[in-house]
């Protein structure tokens, strides 16, 4: 998503040059022959940090984890001739025809030369040129950046609408106080001791352990969810009689809280709460003074639980870019749909008819 500072002048003289990039180790970048220049990863983290003056000590990396999607994920990173600019683009795994904008974002000193509007130009092409009708300034699960535009970078709004960019929808980061301990107090311990009369016993998912949580997840929710638990710093279980009944996760980026999610038979036993608390007192444990809960979607639970609120809000856009103007996404209305991050814990599951649990 473009939360940089990415400006453009309507009508500049002409179009700055853009090319792809090289990426050190990238293995999808570049689907095609004429990849030119030299290695550009430390560029991009540098253009990351000028541009993105809200996310600075972040900046690096979400350039690299940008550049370590899925296998099966087409991407690309496209770069101005004089690096003062860069953008992400990618198709979404889901349908091939969703287009998404992971992350634009241009150096201060070159803001107003019309390199934020080239880039994103550049970016629809790469996209169109490979089959996609429609481009989201939007996360594409379930590697990304940000869900859409933060509000803050005022400036990548502006380029978006005028270019033609229509809003359609706003999600919002949740932030936890980790000020105290989330696993200790009265509380926490009645928790842990409701679980246990139960016979749920809650576990750190050891390397070993992973490959069974994954599978649990994908089972459960999708492949997209299953790829971040996997390769998340930390990770937590809770097993009854050896079936896995949840998970929580945290550390796809050092600061980022979740995913989670607990399986129906499991739903209003706690479980979450105690996933959750473990996660959190681990990222206090390695020094963040809060965590953010990403692409929130139950205010009410964090909010009780764990005193967390909203605070980053992000506008998502999209653009038709057919000829007839008609869009061919199959989740136009609500990117949630696409990825259940973000459901109402009493909705239900389209694929299942089961009620959704408690998740970020």
């Amino acid at each position: 998503m473009p939360s940089g500072n990415a400006s453009g002048a309507r009508g500049a003289a002409a179009a700055p040059a853009v090319r792809e990039a090289v990426l050190a180790g990238a293995t999808g970048a570049a689907d095609t022959a004429d990849t030119v220049g030299t290695d550009d990863t430390a560029a991009l983290a540098g253009i990351a940090r000028d541009a993105l003056v809200h996310d600075v000590a972040e900046a690096a990396d979400l350039v690299a984890r940008l550049a370590e999607p899925p296998a099966d994920r087409r991407w690309t990173a496209l770069v101005t001739r004089d690096l003062d600019g860069a953008v992400f683009a990618s198709l979404s795994g889901r349908d091939p025809r969703v287009g998404h904008v992971d992350l634009l974002a241009v150096r201060p000193a070159a803001q107003g030369a019309g390199l934020g509007r080239a880039l994103l130009v550049a970016a629809e092409d790469w996209l169109r040129d490979r089959g996609a009708a429609e481009v989201r300034l939007a996360g594409n699960p379930p590697c990304y950046a940000w869900p859409g535009i933060d509000v803050r970078y005022t400036p990548a709004a502006c380029l978006a609408e005028s270019l033609g960019y229509r809003r359609y929808h706003v999600a919002w980061n949740m932030t936890a106080d980790l000020a105290d301990d989330p696993s200790a107090g009265p509380s926490a311990e009645a928790d842990l001791a409701s679980l246990a009369d139960r016979g749920i016993t809650v576990h750190t998912a050891a390397p070993g352990d992973r490959a069974a949580v994954r599978a649990f997840v994908a089972e459960q929710w999708h492949d997209g969810w299953a790829w971040e638990a996997e390769r998340a710093t930390g990770c937590h279980y809770a097993v009854r009689d050896g079936e896995i009944l949840g998970f929580a996760a945290w550390g796809t980026r050092p600061a980022w809280f979740g995913p989670m999610g607990t399986a129906p038979a499991a739903r209003g036993l706690g479980v979450g709460r105690v996933l959750a608390r473990r996660c959190l007192a681990e990222q206090r444990a390695a020094g963040l003074a809060s965590a953010q809960i990403g692409w929130a979607g139950p205010l009410g639970f964090y909010a009780r639980a764990f005193g967390a609120y909203a605070e980053r809000v992000f506008w998502l856009y999209r653009r038709d870019l057919t000829p007839e103007g008609t869009a061919t996404g199959t989740d136009p209305a609500d990117p949630r749909r696409a990825d259940p991050r973000t459901t109402d814990p009493r909705a239900t599951d389209p694929r299942t008819g089961l009620r959704r649990g408690r998740r970020p």
